[in-house]
């Protein structure tokens, strides 16, 4: 090994010195640096620091303690591990409702049957209130709907009688008892307008116009006091209509009742407006307020044909000879019902073989009305019986001398036969002059709406009839 000289022998311990001072400069500076605390929380002074600095070496303690703080640095910064996923719970489904229509024929007991739901359950359901004793009575196309559990055991039924109209019968759970109800919906009701000009026949018109059949049949019945619907109607005749629609659910379930009508036959013009009294009543008036009722009616069946008008020289169609015909004839078929054309009392109800099953009604002191060759008599119908003016009193027959099912009907004032359809009846009973003024405020307004919905060639139409009919 080479000597070293005694330049190298003071040089290294030169170098190593120099080296000690950097690092203990270094250290110094960082002290300067970083605050310390007393133990009571005050702020040690630089000059205090640098000075401990110088008067003792730091202890290994120090040096832990800050090699620890930045080892949690680093593990902070490190991104933390994913937690485990919670375990999902599927939510229970609630039970779908099963649909079955009923098909003509069935009962309640048979759907059963045919759904594999026991005889048990349906004795439970009819057994938990008077809702649910409706059941015994159901019709073809109606809907039942029912529900099970997972275990295919009932929980609820629900049967709709209509739209508007269902019984639900449903439990908690299959062991408890069922508990019926009855869920009644309230339909939207708007208004709608119909006219038609009659060129054929009222029906044909109405449906031309997109006016439902039975809204005719309303029709007739509101003006039944001043029009004969079988015999009356004329081409040209024509009709507005103001009538009430039943909406649910955006979607149109039927027709309710005539608000407003006015109907121009043979040259008159007639209008009828619907009014609810205070006391909840609800009838049909003229515009001023008379009552469309009268004390008879101008036809005592719905409209359908009329075969024979009264004609005091007809010839006879079984005798072949004149013999006075001192009626109308109304041609139906045989069952059709047969109404009292007004308040009065039965003074015969026989047979004759002439006129083969009839009715005799005495209506006051003055009038009285006959109906022939009836099929039957309505029930109850006997002498002494009183009768309401549309009360059923018979049905359409071929009794007697007659040679196919027809209606002859008679009307006569102190005991001289009268034509039915132009006899002059009695003026309808005004309106309470209580309600007067409720009246005219309620019905101007709807009258007016009538009259706003009318085209112009209905205007003209319904103009010259009112001038025509004076």
């Amino acid at each position: 090994m080479p000597k070293r000289s005694s330049e190298d022998a003071i040089s290294y311990p030169g170098q190593h010195l120099l080296i000690a001072m950097g690092i203990a400069s270094a250290l110094a500076i960082l002290m300067l640096l970083w605050p310390q605390d007393e133990p009571d929380g005050r702020a040690v002074p630089m000059a205090e620091a640098s000075l401990a600095l110088v008067e003792k070496p730091a202890e290994p303690a120090m040096a832990t303690g800050i090699s620890a703080h930045l080892a949690f640095i680093e593990r902070a910064s490190e991104p933390l591990p994913a937690l485990p996923p919670e375990p999902t719970v599927a939510p229970a489904l609630a039970p779908v409702w099963q649909e079955e229509r009923v098909r003509r024929g069935d009962s309640l007991a048979r759907i059963f049957q045919r759904q594999g739901l026991p005889a048990a359950e349906l004795h439970a359901i009819l057994e938990s209130g008077s809702e649910a004793k409706r059941l015994t009575r159901i019709h073809a196309g109606e809907m039942l709907q029912y529900q099970t559990d997972e275990d295919g055991r009932l929980l609820a039924v629900r049967y709709e009688f209509s739209p508007l109209e269902a019984m639900e019968a449903t439990r908690a759970d299959a062991s408890s008892p069922f508990d019926s109800k009855l869920v009644q919906r309230a339909p939207e009701t708007r208004i709608a307008f119909s006219e038609g000009r009659i060129d054929s026949s009222l029906f044909v018109a109405a449906a031309r116009s997109g006016l439902p059949d039975a809204t005719i049949m309303n029709l007739a019945n509101t003006f039944q006091w001043d029009i004969d619907f079988v015999h009356d109607i004329r081409p040209g005749d024509s009709f507005h209509v103001l009538f009430e629609e039943q909406w649910l659910d955006g979607e149109k379930i039927g027709n309710g009742a005539i608000v407003a009508a006015e109907f121009s036959n043979r040259g008159r013009v007639y209008r009828a407006v619907r009014y609810t009294a205070s006391d909840g009543q609800t009838n049909y008036f003229t515009p001023d307020g008379h009552s469309m009722r009268r004390a008879f009616l101008r036809a005592p069946v719905e409209f359908s044909r009329i075969s024979s008008n009264f004609n005091m020289r007809r010839l006879h169609p079984i005798h072949n000879r004149v013999v006075p015909h001192r009626g109308i004839d109304y041609a139906a078929p045989t069952g059709t019902p047969i109404m009292a054309a007004g308040d009065g009392v039965v003074v015969t109800a026989s047979k004759h073989q002439a006129n083969g099953n009839y009715v005799i009604i005495r209506h006051g002191e003055q009038s009285q009305t006959k109906y022939l060759h009836l099929h039957r008599f309505g029930r109850g119908i006997r002498s002494g019986t009183r009768v309401r003016q549309g009360q059923i009193i018979g049905y359409v027959g071929m009794t007697g001398w007659a040679t196919g099912p027809h209606l002859h009907y008679e009307f006569m004032v102190n005991g001289v036969h009268q034509n039915p359809r132009t006899v002059n009846l009695p003026q309808a009973e005004p309106i309470a002059e209580s309600e007067r003024e409720r009246f005219l405020a309620t019905t101007r307004e709807v009258m007016a709406a009538l009259a706003e919905q009318r085209s112009d060639e209905q205007v003209a139409l319904a103009t010259a009839a009112s001038a025509a009919g004076g």
